[in-house]
């Protein structure tokens, strides 16, 4: 039901007028009455319904912008689905009309984005995956807000946001530390920044802990199951194994997975002879088995928030406005691929 600010001097106890200096500052208004009438009116759902009203009268359309490869439809791009699936249903409830923009390279058609923004009258912009600063640059003077989601801005021209990818990497090693482990092997590829940040939240994890040496990392062609699986069979040919790793960090559920079916393949059990620990907490790590323990991403809340923040920027009207940098926190999901390092 609809609740207007009627209802609100009602429950208040209070005239309409002095609900609507309270709730638009106004006129004064003593503390307790304007805190009391704030306060109902967040109980009844008003501020709620006037906060989606304003959205729906500013941002109207948006224009989503991906590389090729953030759109491919695999079982290896649950992460990007997951993200999409979020500012997708956000945009259903806001009544925000999406135009769609894949380029047919795995960089951002900046010319093509432009082109959508001018034809469809988009008033902010998303951009998936690509945090290139040429690219971006090329954004700084399209007229609308831009964000880019799943990505680091280093010029702090455009807002951004993303997982705590450092914050995630370092709660995921500091637990397997807590277990005793002390030779953790860390399994990355040559990725953007955001994985970039996995790296050092693991070695942030390991700086300063006792008869911990020198980082070890394994660096993989991509985030690819194969490329794991591949890299666990070439050590195990070699006949160092995994050197005496007791655990496997692995910066990508896809790349556990891939840990997972090339260590029981070889005879190595999960967790009893080493545990295995993933990042993003997709839908296949639950399934798999053991199922696995990750650092679970809140990923369907990336593209809400950056809807938020055009939103944001629309209403201040402020060129001037600085940018923004979003992380969301990342949680540990505990499931059955970890365990305390085999004694001995």
């Amino acid at each position: 039901m609809k609740v207007g600010v009627r209802d609100i001097a009602r429950e208040a106890g209070v005239a309409v007028s002095t609900v609507s200096h309270a709730l638009n500052g106004t006129a004064p208004i003593s503390r307790e009455v304007r805190d009391r009438i704030i306060e109902i009116a967040r109980r009844m759902g008003y501020l709620d319904q006037r906060r989606i009203k304003a959205s729906i009268a500013t941002l109207s359309v948006i224009v989503l912008a991906m590389p090729r490869d953030a759109a491919r439809e695999v079982d290896t791009n649950l992460f990007t689905f997951g993200i999409l699936n979020g500012l997708r249903r956000e945009c259903d409830r806001r009544s925000i009309r999406v135009v769609a923009s894949v380029s047919e390279t795995n960089e951002i058609d900046t010319a093509a984005v432009r082109e959508a923004v001018r034809t469809e009258g988009a008033r902010g912009v998303v951009l998936m995956s690509d945090d290139r600063p040429e690219a971006l640059k090329q954004f700084s003077d399209i007229g609308v807000p831009v964000v880019v989601i799943n990505g680091e801005d280093p010029t702090m021209s455009v807002d951004t946001v993303l997982p705590a990818n450092r914050y995630g990497a370092r709660l995921a090693v500091e637990h397997l530390l807590s277990l005793g482990h002390r030779n953790i092997l860390h399994m990355t590829w040559p990725g953007r920044a955001t994985i970039r940040r996995r790296v050092d939240g693991f070695r942030d994890a390991l700086r300063g802990v006792e008869g911990i040496g020198e980082p070890r990392i394994l660096e993989v062609p991509s985030f690819e199951p194969e490329h794991a699986e591949a890299a666990i069979d070439r050590l195990v040919a070699s006949g160092v194994g995994l050197g005496g790793a007791t655990a496997v960090f692995c910066a990508a559920d896809n790349l556990a997975l891939g840990v997972l079916r090339a260590l029981a393949r070889h005879g190595i059990r999960v967790p009893q002879d080493v545990s295995v620990m993933g990042f993003d907490d997709t839908l296949l790590g639950e399934l798999s088995q053991p199922p696995l323990t990750t650092i679970h991403v809140p990923v369907e809340q990336l593209g809400p928030t950056a809807l938020r923040l055009i939103e944001q920027r629309l209403l201040a009207n402020d060129p001037a406005m600085p940018a923004f940098r979003v992380e969301l926190g990342c949680r540990l999901t505990l499931r059955g691929t970890i365990a305390p390092p085999a004694a001995g």
